[in-house]
Parts: structure tokens; C-alpha cells; sequence
């Protein structure tokens, strides 16, 4: 049975989320059409307003309220000690361990050759001067350990020699995303955290 267009054009979108399949992407959208009409409308809203009200600290990338963003703007956060994750979920996860007093800097992606992004796709000359203005003394890589975060990895410890570079601890699974980490084996991965 083929579906109204309003509703297959909502499970192509829905299909289009990271992890929906076809069938999810139906399930969520029938979901939707039982809610009452006040409910859409505020969702309707909420997407709306998102680009709006979504910045970015253009210091270390994150999704934030404010330029600089909370964590950027805290003085007493150490300014030589430099994480480097992947994405705002990857930064709260590990902020979330309350192990880390340093600063952050979000790649937003990692090389990847079948997605074609190389390294002039990475926000390098931003980390350079965030390094060169903070004075930083020490990278700590907290990247997913799959093939694109240790290419990003290496490509890292390349262009910046003369800069101590460790990386989390290898307490956590390989293959994995940092997000579904839990605390105690992140907090742990970063306590004792490898030199590069």
C-alpha cells in the first residue's frame, strides 16, 4: 500500500537520521500522527527556532548559548590542556566525568577517505591559533578509536611535533563512539591517558 504523499515525504526525511531506517522513519511518523495538534505545533516550533537560536563558540566550536560558551569563558579552567573531540555529544560525555579542567576544541568531522574528506576539510588553522593564543602544552585526543579517529590521530601528532599529544586510555572498546561510553570507563580512559 503506498501512503499519502504528506506521509512518505515525512518518512523520507525521517530516513534520513542517523541510524532510521525505512521502517523506524514509518513508525515515528504514525507516532506523530497521534499526538494532538498543540504538540505538532510545538515541535513544529522547536525545529523551526533551531536554526535561529543554535550557535556556535567560536572558540572551541560547541553548541552554545552564549560566544564563548560556558566551559571557554570559565577562568578557572586550565588554558594550556587541550581536548580534542569530535562533536559537542563526545565534549559532554567527557565533561560529564568531572576528570577534565582544560579546554576543548570540536573537529566536527575525521578524515575519511570514502566520504572524501581530507585534511583541508578540518578546522585546522582555527586549532592552530586556539594552540598559538592559549599557549597550549598538551593535546589530549579524545577520538573515537575506529579508522578515522586514529587517521586523525596520526595526521594530528604530524602536523604538530613539537606539541605533547596523548590519547585517551585503551580502557575503551575499539570500534566504538565516545558517546555510549560510560563515565567510570571514560573517566579512567582519561586519567591514564597515553602519550602518542
Amino acid at each position: 500500500m503506498k501512503y499519502p504523499d504528506y506521509i512518505q515525504e515525512l518518512i523520507r526525511r525521517f530516513s534520513q537520521f542517523p541510524s532510521v531506517g525505512p521502517k523506524a522513519a514509518e513508525r515515528y511518523v504514525f507516532y506523530l500522527l497521534q499526538q494532538s495538534p498543540a504538540d505538532l505545533q510545538a515541535l513544529a516550533t522547536a525545529l523551526a527556532e533551531l536554526p535561529l537560536k543554535a550557535k556556535r563558540c567560536s572558540q572551541c566550536g560547541a553548541y552554545s548559548e552564549a560566544d564563548p560558551c560556558s566551559l571557554c569563558a570559565d577562568a578557572s579552567r586550565s588554558t594550556d590542556l587541550l581536548c580534542i573531540v569530535l562533536n559537542s555529544q563526545d565534549m559532554a560525555v567527557i565533561e560529564n566525568t568531572k576528570q577534565f579542567s582544560g579546554r576543548y576544541f570540536l573537529l566536527g568531522r575525521l578524515l575519511n577517505t570514502i566520504e572524501d574528506v581530507g585534511p583541508e576539510k578540518l578546522p585546522i588553522n582555527a586549532l592552530r591559533s586556539l594552540i598559538k593564543k592559549n599557549n597550549v602544552k598538551e593535546l589530549i585526543l579524545a577520538l573515537n578509536f575506529t579508522l578515522e579517529g586514529e587517521s586523525t590521530a596520526l595526521y594530528l601528532k604530524k602536523i604538530f611535533p613539537d606539541l605533547k599529544i596523548t590519547r585517551l586510555a585503551r580502557g575503551l572498546p575499539a570500534g566504538s563512539d565516545l558517546e555510549y561510553a560510560d563515565e567510570l570507563t571514560l573517566a579512567n580512559a582519561l586519567k591514564y591517558r597515553n602519550n602518542l
